[in-house]
């Protein structure tokens, strides 16, 4: 974008923004509710999922052993009207009004992406920012250097600045916050809701994706999880092989051979491949669709490997001490658009691999103890603290907030 376009750009957000923002101003009309706790995920684009999930999930089972009138009040803000929620949590549609009268009346709120340019908080509000990731790869605000856009810097500003608790589950996470999240407020160092489930869930979770996409019960599954890709959104691409896809065949065949029993390929699309890429299904002998599910951690939860490019959730993934692999094909390609990586990926426990031949390569040589020796010696480094009990703690320090206010 030219520097007169982008300028003139920035302007017209701006003054959105602040035209937008009156409904926040009007709605201080109303008091604040001292239980009630607005979610969102991904500005409304996404239902329940995600560390807010997990959050509220808690909240959910403690609401059942308090008296009504000392129960938490849940509102989910979502586009989709048609994403499903437990009772106990009322989703509202995400307009400007409904946004501003039940963001502006919510003693909390729990984001894991940016509140809009247009939000304002009032005074005896807080906002806890849970994010969508914690340890990662990709370079995130002042770390992608030239490519963070000016209008991106004060969007990330704008949000920061609102955040009270920001959650960690790291010393290194810790320690990128100020220049990768644009935020040198306080942490909580809880862990990853979204996490507690590959810690506390996973024997549940390896029944449910069986029976749900009818497998065996000693059937053995990888995720392939993708991330988007800005610099290559338009390329065709399908289910079954494209640009930066690995081959789906030769991958079932060396699993089988490398971990022994019949493997099947779960497809963990991002949103926006998704519309693009899986409408002509997926191949049932070699494939599985779970790119439409809501919640990506049920299905993680019960996967035996997992198998991505730059996706955060391979540090997840490691927390199941399951084999993880990096697949990067466009791995120089791809250090140009975002900026240097912050990791080197060819020293980390996750054998990379960067075409199909050298995938066949590292998962034949795949050795479990000498991993599982350099996750613990990751761990250690990094400082990284995921115990299964981060959405208790998460929900401890939202009681003592509540309670502040009695």
């Amino acid at each position: 974008m030219k520097h007169t376009e982008e300028e003139n750009y920035i302007k017209k957000r701006l003054r959105k923004a602040r035209m937008q923002s009156i409904a926040f101003y009007v709605c201080r009309l109303f008091p604040i509710s001292g239980k009630k706790i607005v979610f969102t995920t991904i500005e409304g684009t996404t239902g329940f999922t995600c560390n807010p999930k997990y959050i509220a999930l808690e909240l959910m089972r403690r609401n059942q052993k308090r008296p009504k009138a000392d129960q938490i009040e849940m509102v989910w803000l979502v586009n989709d009207m048609t994403k499903a929620f437990p009772e106990g949590i009322r989703k509202v549609k995400n307009t400007l009004w409904n946004r501003a009268f039940h963001l502006t009346t919510a003693r909390i709120w729990i984001d894991n992406s940016r509140k809009q340019l247009e939000v304002r908080k009032r005074k005896g509000q807080t906002y806890i920012q849970t994010w969508h990731a914690k340890l990662g790869f990709k370079p995130t605000c002042l770390d992608r250097g030239a490519s963070f856009s000016r209008i991106a810097y004060l969007v990330s500003k704008h949000d920061s600045d609102l955040v009270d608790y920001w959650l960690s589950n790291s010393d290194w996470y810790d320690k990128t916050l100020k220049t990768g999240s644009l935020y040198e407020g306080k942490t909580l160092r809880t862990g990853s809701p979204r996490c507690d489930i590959l810690i506390n869930g996973v024997e549940e979770a390896r029944k449910k994706i069986r029976e749900r996409f009818q497998l065996p019960s000693d059937s053995r599954i990888i995720m392939y999880a993708p991330t988007f890709r800005g610099g290559s959104q338009n390329t065709e691409r399908n289910v079954e092989t494209g640009d930066h896809f690995p081959d789906y065949k030769k991958l079932k065949q060396v699993l089988e051979d490398r971990f022994g029993g019949e493997w099947y390929i779960l497809l963990r699309l991002h949103p926006q491949l998704v519309a693009r890429n899986m409408d002509q299904g997926v191949a049932k002998k070699t494939t599985l669709d779970g790119s439409r599910f809501d919640d990506m951690y049920e299905l993680l939860a019960g996967c035996d490997a997992f198998l991505t490019d730059y996706s955060s959730a391979a540090f997840d993934a490691a927390v199941m001490k399951i084999p993880v692999f990096l697949y990067c094909d466009d791995y120089s390609d791809y250090e140009k658009e975002r900026g240097s990586l912050l990791w080197n990926l060819r020293e980390l426990p996750f054998p990379l691999a960067e075409n199909d031949d050298e995938l066949e390569t590292a998962i034949k040589e795949f050795r479990e103890n000498d991993y599982r020796d350099q996750l613990d010696a990751l761990t250690t480094f990094c400082g990284i603290a995921e115990d299964g009990k981060a959405s208790q703690n998460v929900c401890d320090e939202i009681e003592k907030i509540c309670n502040k206010q009695k």
